[in-house]
């Protein structure tokens, strides 16, 4: 049996598949079976951060870009972040993802890498890249960006997250990026009855792009919530 934290999540991204029919133009990306040394450094992340068996809370996003854990196997983070700021370096791939950018300045506000992550745990309800097909080029998809998407992949997300619960997460109160993506967990919550809470943050995509003159406010906002005991 898999005893730390370490141990079942890599156990859970080991065998993470998704086989579901999609919708036309869409398709999903699995950067473990993709690229060796994603397994590699995701294993290394979480045996650095998550080798233990304490209760964490849950931040959840949508589903990973193809430039953050659709590479490096870890949610929100580029491979610029892993290497500066986790210390492990992917040598495969180089990318840079703007939702990472906020995500460890905040990481930092927070008190670092270390104790923010003996804190949290953070993933997605799909927790694979998903990319659709625009004129010749595949871009990042989001699963609730078609209703055929969505219902497709609903059981899956629902599996997925009772999984990630499972690994010892608290339950008591969710915490979740981005105002639609809440709108959609809530569904899938009153459909299973995961979490007694949901408290909603803003996305840090959103958040980079659209309100990054107010980025120290929604880091405080950020860390208020998520250290409130």
């Amino acid at each position: 049996m898999s005893n730390t934290f370490a141990e079942k999540i890599v156990e859970f991204n080991k065998n993470l598949h998704h086989s579901g029919q999609l919708p036309k133009d869409f398709q999903v990306l699995n950067p473990y079976s993709d690229n060796p040394e994603t397994m590699v450094v995701m294993e290394k992340f979480y045996y650095k951060y998550y080798n233990d068996s304490i209760q964490r809370k849950f931040l959840i996003g949508i589903n990973p870009s193809r430039h953050g854990a659709g590479v490096t196997g870890v949610p929100f983070t580029d491979t610029k972040r892993l290497e500066s700021v986790c210390g492990i370096k992917m040598e495969s791939a180089h990318t840079h993802e703007v939702s990472s950018v906020f995500m460890y300045d905040m990481i930092a506000s927070y008190g670092g890498a270390d104790e923010f992550y003996r804190d949290i745990y953070i993933n997605s309800p799909f927790p694979l890249a998903i990319v659709r097909k625009s004129k010749n080029t595949w871009i990042n998809a989001n699963y609730y960006d078609d209703k055929e998407l969505f219902n497709a992949v609903k059981d899956f997300m629902i599996d997925c997250l009772k999984k990630h619960i499972s690994l010892n997460l608290d339950t008591s109160e969710v915490f979740i990026l981005g105002k639609k993506n809440a709108g959609f967990i809530s569904k899938l919550n009153n459909e299973a009855n995961l979490f007694e809470k949901m408290t909603v943050l803003e996305h840090p995509r959103y958040i980079q792009q659209y309100k990054s003159k107010e980025k120290q406010l929604f880091i405080d906002k950020y860390i208020l919530a998520l250290k409130n005991k």
